[in-house]
């Protein structure tokens, strides 16, 4: 498939948008590092983040060291194009930000620990751009599953958002939003920095410390 010239600047409507194809991309697995598999059903009990910041290698990365992750997926969400292709995602045309879908057990890590882990590892105000990643593709974007991790992710961009004012950085422009439908990206994506541990990885943090808000729990 023919792409168009690259859309930068701007979101495709959903008329705009690619049309993708019918068939899911299968991820492969299991996860190289801790063992499950990177598609669902999960384990009972287990909950579910998604976060994008920029190139989703260094942003899974990130996420798998941490304890209490289940399982890690890099993926494409927010968009309108299904099941696209990385190249497709990179083009602007399918609306699409690079995502990490994280598995984890609330018991042993709380959502607002990740939710600090999310906004101290990255710049979120940058607009479509991490560094010298740029394109819509990178923007920061977390999708919230249910009423309590809306609340959270909400409270804590606006402690964090009047944190980074007071540092001289500019307004946040992470999207948070209900936790769009999930495309898993190629398996050459997945857990890429533990199969080419020299690769390129942007991730890259502020430097400024996320406050805790109430009720988020230990962690």
């Amino acid at each position: 498939m023919t792409l168009r010239p690259p859309l930068r600047g701007r979101l495709p409507t959903a008329a705009e948008a690619l049309p993708g194809r019918s068939g899911a991309v299968e991820p492969g697995g299991p996860h190289p590092v801790l063992n499950h598999p990177l598609t669902p059903p999960w384990p009972e009990g287990l909950e579910e983040a998604l976060f994008g910041m920029g190139c989703f290698w260094g942003a899974e990365r990130l996420f798998w060291q941490v304890q209490g992750i289940w399982t890690t997926v890099v993926g494409y969400a927010g968009g309108h194009t299904p099941n696209p292709s990385y190249e497709e995602v990179c083009s602007g045309w399918t609306g699409h930000a690079e995502v990490v879908r994280v598995v984890f057990d609330p018991q042993r890590l709380s959502y607002g620990r990740l939710l600090r882990l999310f906004w101290e590892s990255h710049d979120p105000t940058q607009g479509f751009r991490q560094g010298n990643d740029v394109g819509s593709q990178y923007r920061s974007l977390t999708g919230f599953h249910g009423a309590r991790q809306e609340r959270l992710a909400r409270e804590s961009a606006h402690a964090y958002g009047a944190r980074l004012r007071s540092r001289g950085y500019g307004e946040i422009t992470t999207e948070i939003l209900p936790a769009p439908r999930f495309y898993a990206a190629e398996p050459r994506h997945q857990q890429y920095l533990w199969k080419n541990p020299a690769g390129y990885c942007g991730l890259r943090g502020s430097g400024v410390s996320c406050p805790r808000v109430v009720g988020e729990d230990g962690g």
